[in-house]
């Protein structure tokens, strides 16, 4: 309540102004049609009320609806608004790349049934849990190398990461800082933001210092050791320094990835492009009832207005 009370705005303030002839009319009618107000200066108020025989007794008269109507009318003009409504040209996900470790290390058993086998399956969940939204691939041993862009299509994204393993890369070794860089230019060349996901067991030693340079796009890494592993390990957590990253720890149900995938719904984003920026959503349409309650006010008999 007290956020919308602090972005609550006008989107047309300068229809306020009308309010001003508005209450100036209002006054100047009242002063005309009052009969008694002449006589006021001259008698008591309290003995003038049992000396008046007919007149306007009403409380309410027809330039007081008037008046009402007016300023609700220009209230619902003047575009009240309090809270923003994305754009319908926006892209409503923000895009991913994955960085997959595609080296013989990943074939290690202490998480069933291998650790690329187990990067596959998460890599899975969290594409079922972003449904929709644009997911890459980069798959990396001693070189980095595109397997695929984003897209949103999520079964061509397990398909092709199904296909990799560690004797069809090129060269062995452990060059993460080129497959993060890759991963991040895809993402800039996107001009859509996004962030990267690593699926890593171990980083090598001297792979760590390359990887200060590549902090352009948020990074998270999915460390895939068993939990009470990863904490023992010095490579992932330097490397985790190194990329300014988030660290996510393996389980055995799909808490990981249900907080990965609602971080990767907040980080990254790009400056929206035009017509992509979040807008103003204007509230003044919740006044025509009140505006329609006023005008049935004008089929009451004997209700005029000169």
């Amino acid at each position: 309540m007290m956020d919308a009370l602090a972005a609550f705005h006008f989107l047309r303030p300068w229809w306020l102004l009308l309010l001003l002839p508005a209450l100036a009319l209002w006054w100047l009618e009242r002063r005309e049609t009052d009969t008694t107000a002449r006589w006021r200066a001259a008698i008591d108020p309290a003995l003038l009320r049992h000396l008046i025989v007919g007149g306007d007794t009403r409380r309410f008269k027809p330039s007081d609806l008037l008046l009402a109507g007016w300023i609700v009318g220009v209230l619902a003009i003047a575009g009240p608004a309090w809270r923003q409504a994305p754009s319908p040209f926006a892209q409503s996900a923000r895009p991913a790349m994955f960085v997959l470790k595609v080296a013989p290390s990943m074939l290690g058993t202490d998480l069933q049934p291998t650790r690329l086998d187990r990067a596959r399956q998460k890599m899975s969940d969290l594409l079922a849990l972003r449904e929709g939204a644009p997911t890459g691939l980069v798959a990396y041993a001693g070189s980095a190398h595109l397997v695929l862009p984003p897209t949103p299509d999520a079964a061509v994204v397990e398909t092709m990461a199904g296909a990799l393993a560690p004797d069809v890369m090129p060269r062995e070794g452990d060059d993460l800082a080129a497959a993060v860089k890759l991963a991040g230019q895809v993402l800039t060349d996107g001009r859509q933001g996004g962030s990267i996901v690593v699926f890593a067991d171990t980083v090598a030693p001297g792979a760590i210092a390359a990887l200060k340079d590549e902090r352009d796009v948020p990074v998270t890494l999915f460390a895939m050791q068993p939990a009470a592993r990863v904490s023992a390990d010095p490579s992932l957590n330097s490397a985790v320094s190194a990329l300014d990253a988030d660290l996510v720890v393996p389980t055995l149900d799909t808490a990981d990835v249900a907080g990965l995938a609602r971080t990767l719904a907040t980080k990254g984003a790009a400056p929206p492009l035009a017509g992509e920026a979040p807008r103003w959503e204007e509230a003044g349409y919740w006044l025509t009832p009140l505006i329609a309650l006023l005008v049935l006010g004008w089929f009451r008999r004997g209700w005029v207005l000169a």
